[in-house]
């Protein structure tokens, strides 16, 4: 890719991570191209789809939880590590408004531009809790998609203003509820 493309196709996510984060994922991309002052043939060139503008969008950050799922299996306690890594997923996809959504039809549906992305992180999230399970820390009755379903939840929860006040303390009980010998969950600092 040419330099001045490339140029055009970083400036364009810029401008579409900021306007995802303002309105949602269904944030018009005539009005993300015109924030970025480029035309929406441009725009299109680059990301054929919304999908397609999305995993561009979010695959750096798929990866950095992927990475970090790794990280946690060796530097961590089965505990700590599923319940930072749930912490920051969750975190992680409340940044972007209405991407849960997105993130949980792409699972099933093979041809999503996501589907891959989606796939690894729940694999990774999976294998945190399989680790936790083996340990004896963890519920045997869930698995890697019940813990991308719960991710998705505690997301939604932080995205209703009347319910966000409560996130923080929803997360304690379900990060409760997946540990077995957990009373509660210290919030984060």
């Amino acid at each position: 890719m040419r330099a001045d493309a490339r140029k055009n196709r970083d400036h364009v996510l810029a401008v579409a991570g900021t306007a995802i984060t303002e309105q949602g994922v269904d944030v018009s991309l005539r009005d993300i191209a015109r924030r970025a002052d480029v035309g929406l043939a441009t725009l299109l060139r680059h990301f054929p789809t919304r999908e397609a503008l999305l995993e561009a969008l979010l695959r750096t950050s798929f990866d950095e939880m992927t990475a970090q799922a790794g990280e946690l299996e060796t530097s961590s306690s089965p505990e700590d590590a599923l319940v930072s890594w749930l912490r920051d997923c969750v975190a992680w996809t409340t940044e972007y408004r209405g991407v849960t959504v997105l993130m949980a039809a792409a699972i099933e549906d093979t041809e999503s531009a996501l589907h891959a992305s989606c796939v690894t992180l729940r694999a990774a999230g999976a294998r945190l809790l399989a680790r936790a399970q083996a340990a004896g820390i963890a519920r045997t009755d869930i698995d890697g998609t019940d813990l991308f379903a719960l991710v998705a939840a505690l997301a939604w929860l932080s995205d209703q203003p009347s319910l966000a006040p409560r996130a923080d303390h929803l997360f304690e009980v379900v990060a409760s509820a997946i540990l077995t010998n957990a009373a509660s969950i210290d919030a984060p600092g």
